[in-house]
């Protein structure tokens, strides 16, 4: 593949989950919005072009979804028309990013007691799926808080489908308003008949915040149902990207200040690498969008963006790149299903620059508390 072929950076983004964010996930966090406001300053996204992400994510997760590399009944209700094809390439990406964080938050659930609150923070979740796919999953996962951030539009869209579509009706009850801007509504147990062991999911709750994550500040009032005592998980997938890094900081700052003791994870994924040949051919493809990552100069290196979890208050934290997560994360049967999907990757080396330049980077702080997101070694990269 020459490199004016290249997949978008943002190509790599759809998920399962996830976020978006999905990945997804409505990504409406880059600049001030189209809709009357300044225009973006230098080196920040025009909001809806960042808002127009979250289609490419939902279309990326629904393609591997239907070649089999993931399962998620949820992918085809946030996609409007026919369904569209990705590369080989980038159905892998999105099934390894997504078979990373899905990981993650199964460690985090499993370290964290059932029998009470644990709570996750899905930071721009767009469309995403992962609450419908944890509180629908034969785990019989229970006592889940799960919180979704993004911009009013996403969430009100988000709401109406889970308001009116059929499926999602016997998985939700019918979002209440909190606010103008805010939904809370409780999982679903099956019917009487329903051959699904997951008969006390209806402990799980889901909060749609609609808001701009740019308003999150530690002096900004705590989120409508969001627990401070709970062992909580913040997702950023491809989220925080878009902001300049003293806002991201600010913005963490709110979670650190609200949650003060206990448990308190972050798993971030987000490019990286945008000064080699490569990364700088991606960004120059994103610049050609209209999209600029602030983050990626910002934390370039999969040090980089451990030293940001360190900072921001994280006792601990690791990454991998996405070709480590397939290499030291995947099994080889199940490496094997993937490339028997599409007769595997005519470009394993395109495929290795690709990943390479993606990272799942995470950090905890236990504080005492229950929870823990120590699923492998240190460093960014495969067995580092």
């Amino acid at each position: 593949m020459s490199a004016p072929s290249i997949p978008n950076l943002l190509s790599l983004r759809g998920g399962t989950t996830g976020r978006g964010r999905g990945r997804g996930r409505g990504r409406d966090r880059g600049g001030p919005s189209r809709s009357g406001g300044p225009g973006p300053a230098p080196g920040q996204t025009d909001d809806a072009t960042i808002q127009g992400t979250d289609t490419d994510a939902a279309v990326s997760r629904l393609s591997a979804v239907d070649l089999g590399y993931l399962s998620d009944p949820f992918a085809r209700l946030f996609v409007q028309g026919p369904a569209t094809r990705r590369l080989p390439i980038i159905n892998r990406g999105t099934y390894t990013r997504t078979t990373a964080i899905d990981k993650l938050v199964e460690r985090f659930l499993a370290t964290t007691s059932p029998d009470e609150p644990r709570q996750i923070v899905s930071l721009g979740a767009g469309t995403d799926t992962r609450c419908l796919r944890l509180f629908t999953s034969p785990q019989n996962h229970r006592n889940i808080v799960y919180h979704e951030i993004d911009f009013p539009t996403i969430t009100a869209r988000k709401q109406a489908i889970i308001s009116s579509n059929p499926m999602l009706r016997t998985v939700l009850s019918t979002p209440e308003p909190l606010s103008a801007t805010t939904w809370h509504s409780r999982a679903l147990s099956p019917p009487e008949n329903s051959s699904s062991n997951n008969n006390n999911n209806n402990t799980n709750t889901l909060t749609l915040h609609g808001l701009d994550l740019r308003t999150l500040t530690p002096s900004s009032p705590r989120l409508p149902n969001l627990l401070t005592t709970a062992p909580t998980l913040l997702l950023s997938e491809c989220c925080l990207c878009y902001l300049p890094a003293p806002q991201t900081v600010s913005l963490l700052g709110h979670f650190t200040t609200h949650l003060p003791s206990g448990f308190l994870g972050l798993v971030l994924y987000e490019p990286i690498l945008p000064h080699d040949a490569f990364g700088r051919t991606m960004v120059s493809n994103l610049a050609a969008r209209g999209i600029a990552m602030p983050t990626l100069d910002a934390y370039p290196t999969a040090a980089d963006q451990e030293r940001r979890l360190r900072e921001a208050g994280f006792e601990r934290a690791r990454s991998r790149t996405v070709d480590g997560v397939w290499e030291d994360w995947i099994g080889e049967r199940e490496k094997e299903r993937v490339d028997a999907l599409e007769g595997g990757l005519d470009e394993v080396e395109e495929w290795r620059l690709l990943a390479g330049h993606y990272i799942v980077a995470w950090g905890w702080r236990r504080a005492g508390g229950t929870g823990d997101l120590d699923v492998g070694g240190e460093g960014g990269g495969p067995g580092g």
